[in-house]
């Protein structure tokens, strides 16, 4: 041992710490087993289990190396201490990492479980007796209610020709990636792989299905040198469907097409992880194109009414959160297909303990990903897998879906029993489809005496029989020169070389099963390779341990193992095991669905396959091969040798793929799609208030007459002091009466004549009220308008400025602020008469106007206000929204367009309990305790205020959202008014979705508004940043947000909402009238 003192310190630390370490980590039972023998700690085997085989690291090996090749002896034990000291560290950590990661399980689980018992609790104050036994039955899985759901499923009525004369609108968003119809660059990055092969193709085949008649894939466009010019077409044909199947016409604007829309710097291509903060303008660019295609299509189908899109279906975390903001802005149904979940590669990376949460999120922007798979949740309707496995164990991770709690849910809306808003996504699953149209079927061969005459077959083709060999795929003479009796049935594997996919085992498993030998041989398709040495350490070290086993178990001339293939080769390479009468294999750990499963089917070869994950649910559907444990190497090579040997099993097995394949072809996928879209609630805009096509078209008609009387210096004054008010178009019967009654332009006066005739008619019943002694709207101006003049405006500016007071009152300064910028606005008289005003603000309408009273501004100085938080909005100077007691009254449409999953009365109930406990374990509310009271003067019929005690004991917002969500309540919160209230409104309401929702009525860009904030805010102030809109930020107007009540340590940043740099966006110091304006002409030049 000399010179080696320092083993005995290692082997102390490994003594002292190790198996202190292993006391305390309870939840590792196995671990516990392997070191300790008999009571007895060995730390031999600890080391090599535990510090050598656990840590995986790759300059390790580079290392080693180095010691190897060092001649002097002290150097060489140096190397060797510090190599070794630096795995007991990097093990140490790993430890600590598990453990942490164990705790951060153990409080999710027991958090979900508070959740759903509190859940269950409430809903069942409503029930009877025996109503409450069976809602807790319904939380024990068991027979009859799993019966009970199948039933139901099967009730479902299957998506047949019978629908042809739906004539469907159906958009789909995959957001990241290179999108392109044909020549896909697949594999060009990790954006642009399976995904964008799978929506291409979902969108074509969707096009071709009975009903439907336009189908949009929305993606981002990209006009950069680093790519092809393609990307940044703004629209791209996948089919074109003018002529159906009986060569009928039937539209121009039919079939399948991608439309890119612009959003994020223009002339980069950014990776998935950078375009976070470019969603909302993405959505606002959506939601244009989508409102101008509903125009035309009602045009085309549509008898003149909008066609609004069937279904919005978001793919993959960005595109989710896209399509969730886009179906509340439209009121329209939402699928979600999630392909690969933030939660579960979360907790690979933390299980690898090669870095911490922080480093994980830093790099792939976890965080942001997973809270939009959550607001994904919130908001879909149906959420389509493609396994069972996905639902338990991937989407089972996540705050805003349950399983359990689900079936509660759903077997009370079956009864007719109020679940009091609370909601869970329905999760089907529906196998990706496939084209198999480039697939061969080939024919069964004769059998003689019970052998297939796969022999001569074979031979012929590669020349052995004495005859010229066949012209054959290069492939084949790739594979075949590796084996020394190719006429061997072929197992075939094809996979990467990852140690996921477990290719060491099957090659063990090969080598080690002399009969298996005897009978058949072996191809590894394992991608592509040059040097094994330039791969990456995991693909490297898979592929070292092959060639290993290979010589260790002396398998040349058995096992092929090409280097290069082309994926136009892949249909080529099964065929090949086919003929041979092989058999494929995938003996991954872990399987998510098992596309290669298919594809062999497709081409006649039976299967074996890992029982964990989607192989479970592609056997069941094809059964056509057998399922294995992936540790146990030994049943798979028994597994083989069973379908090698017996070929009646074989041929059976083959018979049943090729007979059930049919369940995977796209048809099949978009007839089950379709089917389980049907039976979701079907939601479309649909308007209470009176906007009848004809009368738009006459008053934009008087919008140009009125224009047209503007330029000749018609100046009215309503009320004195004021001329042209705001630049609308609101003017005074008795001045327009003097224009018709002199004498001037007889064109001009003929425009007027009507214009009158049009403001007599929906203020005659007013004047019955006036003639009567009474004045109903004093408080207006003394006109209103039948409709809110939004409709004719081409700009809006927004003020949206959270100054407040420490008591949550608005500060004068505001005042000032929306004083200067009417001036502003009105500086420039060419744009003026165009542009409108709208307020939105957290505070109730009566609170609102009674400020606005005290600085002297009349609310008819507004088109737009939107109020509580973005829970009402009302029109002032409208006579529909205006009640018969002087009182302005909300919008309807947009107050049933935001009711979607309100549930006002479980939601006051459950946050009152949890903000009355600092650990959110939902104690019984008291008043003495809890940090909140109910603010009744604030609140209304969608809007729930409190009045905060105490900011600092406040729950932050994501935080109080998960334990909602974890109780299936959806809803959004904001703390706002300097921290001194919390509101909580319906999930589809905010102050930045309600100017969506202008958008959407009322036809007025968002592009073309102008959002005025200061340089902090609410907590929803984030989202009012960012859009296509431009955003002036004035600097010093609001002294202190409620922005720190927004997010927990841990949670996504704030550069993963807005933008760094930004043409959109713009600040001032100054607040003056001018500053404000060369702000806006600012802004208008960047973003022009």
């Amino acid at each position: 041992m000399a010179g080696n003192e320092w083993i005995n310190g290692y082997l102390e630390a490994i003594l002292d710490s190790g198996a202190s370490a292993i006391e305390e980590h309870k939840p590792a039972p196995t671990l516990a087993l392997n070191v300790r023998e008999r009571g007895h700690f060995n730390p031999t085997k600890y080391f090599v289990e535990e510090v050598v085989t656990g840590v995986d690291e790759t300059d390790l090996h580079r290392t080693w190396i180095k010691v190897v090749a060092t001649r002097n002896t002290r150097e060489r034990s140096n190397r060797l201490e510090n190599m070794c000291w630096r795995i007991w560290h990097l093990a140490r950590r790993k430890k600590q990492l598990e453990w942490e990661d164990f705790q951060r399980l153990a409080n999710r689980r027991w958090e979900r479980e508070q959740g759903r018992r509190d859940a269950t609790e409430d809903m069942s104050e409503d029930l009877s007796e025996g109503e409450k036994g069976d809602a807790v039955m319904e939380m024990v899985p068991g027979e009859t209610p799993r019966k009970k759901f199948q039933r139901n499923f099967s009730d479902l009525q299957l998506w047949s020709d019978d629908n042809k004369g739906n004539k469907l609108y159906i958009v789909l968003i995959s957001l990241h990636g290179l999108v392109r119809g044909e020549n896909m660059e697949l594999g060009r990055d990790s954006d642009t792989g399976g995904q964008v092969k799978y929506v291409v193709e979902l969108s074509r085949a969707l096009a071709m299905m009975p009903g439907v008649y336009r189908v949009d894939l929305l993606t981002r466009q990209i006009s950069s040198p680093e790519v092809d010019w393609s990307y940044g077409e703004p629209t791209e044909m996948l089919t074109s469907g003018s002529y159906d199947a009986d060569g009928n016409d039937v539209g121009e604007s039919s079939g399948a097409y991608i439309v890119r829309i612009p959003c994020g710097p223009r002339d980069k291509y950014l990776h998935k992880e950078l375009l976070w903060p470019h969603i909302q303008e993405f959505v606002d660019g959506a939601l244009a194109h989508i409102l101008n295609m509903s125009r035309v299509l009602g045009e085309q189908i549509g008898r003149g009414q909008p066609v609004w899109p069937y279904v919005i279906h978001g793919h993959y975390a960005d595109a989710g959160d896209s399509a969730a903001l886009l179906s509340g802005a439209l009121n329209v149904p939402m699928v979600l297909t999630g392909h690969s979940l933030g939660r579960n590669k979360l907790e690979q990376l933390l299980k690898q303990g090669r870095q911490s949460k922080e480093d994980i999120n830093a790099t792939y922007k976890i965080m942001r990903r997973i809270e939009a798979e959550e607001l994904s949740l919130d908001a879909a309707e149906l959420v389509i897998t493609s396994t069972k496995q996905e639902i338990d164990e991937q989407w089972g991770l996540y705050d805003g879906f349950d399983v359990k709690l689900e079936k509660v849910l759903r077997a009370r809306a079956r009864r007719g029993v109020n679940c009091h808003g609370r909601f869970m996504p329905r999760m089907a699953v529906i196998p990706p489809g496939m084209d198999f149209s480039n697939v061969v079927v080939q024919e069964d061969t004769s059998e003689v005496d019970g052998e297939l005459s796969t022999h001569g077959e074979i031979a012929s083709l590669i020349g052995t029989d004495g005859t010229s060999p066949r012209a054959v795929p290069a492939i084949w003479s790739d594979v075949m020169r590796f084996l020394t009796n190719p006429h061997k049935p072929m197992i075939l594997a094809l996979s990467r070389p990852d140690p996921k996919k477990n290719i060491t085992t099957l090659l063990k498993a090969f080598g080690e099963c002399r009969p298996l030998r005897e009978l058949a041989n072996l191809t590894l398709i394992m991608g592509n390779r040059d040097d094994i040495e330039e791969m990456s350490s995991g693909n490297a070290s898979v592929l070292t341990t092959v060639l290993k086993l290979i010589d260790k178990y002396d398998l040349y001339g058995l096992v092929a193992y090409p280097k290069h293939h082309k994926q136009s080769d892949v249909p080529e390479i099964y065929r090949l095991a086919a003929k041979s009468r092989g058999v494929f294999i995938n003996p991954a750990l872990v399987e998510p669905f098992g596309l290669t499963l298919i594809e062999a089917a497709a081409h006649g070869l039976p299967m074996v396959a890992t029982k964990n994950g989607g192989p479970v649910d592609i056997h069941r559907a094809l059964n056509n091969g057998l399922l294995v444990d992936p540790h146990d190497q030994k049943a798979i090579a028994d597994a083989l040798l069973k379908l090698v040997a017996e070929k009646n099993l074989w041929h059976e097995c083959r018979k049943n793929g090729w007979r059930n394949i049919h369940l995977f072809s796209w048809p099949e996928h978009c007839r089950m799609y379709l089917t389980r879209v049907a039976a979701c609630r079907m939601r479309h805009p649909h308007w209470q208030m009176d906007t009848p096509l004809d009368d738009m078209a006459v008053d934009e008609s008087l919008g140009d007459s009125l224009k047209d009387v503007q330029d000749t210096s018609l100046r009215l004054s309503v009320d004195g002091d004021k001329s042209s008010l705001n630049g609308s178009l609101e003017y005074d019967t008795v001045e327009l009466e003097k224009v018709a009654a002199g004498k001037g332009d007889p064109e001009l006066q003929d425009q007027v004549k009507r214009i009158l005739s049009k403001i007599k008619k929906p203020t005659s019943e007013a004047q019955e009220t006036t003639d009567s002694g009474k004045k109903p709207h004093e408080n207006m101006q003394n006109t209103v308008n039948k409709y809110p003049l939004l409709r004719r405006r081409k700009r809006l500016f927004v003020i949206a400025l959270d100054s407040y007071d420490e008591q949550g009152n608005p500060n004068k300064n505001v005042l000032q602020v929306i004083q200067e910028t009417f001036k502003a606005v009105r500086s420039d008289t060419q744009t003026s008469r165009f542009s409108g005003f709208a307020l939105s603000t957290a505070m109730p309408i009566s609170e609102m106007l009674q400020f606005l009273k005290s600085g002297k501004i009349q609310a008819t100085e507004f088109d737009a206000l939107i109020c509580s938080s973005g829970a009402e909005v009302y029109y002032p100077g409208t006579y529909q929204c205006i009640e018969d007691e002087k009182k302005l009254c909300p919008d309807p449409d947009y107050a049933s367009h935001i009711d979607y999953r309100w549930g006002r009365d479980g939601l006051k109930r459950t946050i009152l309990k949890l903000m009355s406990s600092q650990d959110g374990k939902g104690s019984k509310s008291d008043d003495s305790t809890s940090t909140i009271e109910e603010d009744v003067e604030s609140s209304n019929d969608h809007c729930l205020s409190y009045l905060i005690k105490d900011s600092t004991m406040a729950k932050r917002v994501d935080d109080l959202r998960q334990k909602l969500r974890m109780r299936g309540l959806r809803c959004h919160l904001m703390y706002c008014r300097n921290s001194t209230r919390l509101q909580v409104v319906p999930l589809l309401a905010s102050r930045s979705q309600a100017l969506r929702y202008l958008f959407v009525r009322w036809g007025l860009n968002v592009a073309n508004m102008y959002v005025i904030l200061g340089g902090t805010g609410d907590t929803d102030y984030e989202e009012l940043i960012s859009g296509s809109h431009k955003t002036v930020i004035l600097k010093g107007v609001v002294e202190k947000g409620s922005e720190d009540l927004l997010r927990t340590v841990g949670s996504y940043h704030r550069d993963d909402i807005v933008p760094g740099e930004s043409p959109l966006v713009t600040s001032t110091d100054g607040h003056t009238a001018n500053d404000i304006s060369n702000a806006m002409k600012e802004i208008s030049k960047l973003s022009a």
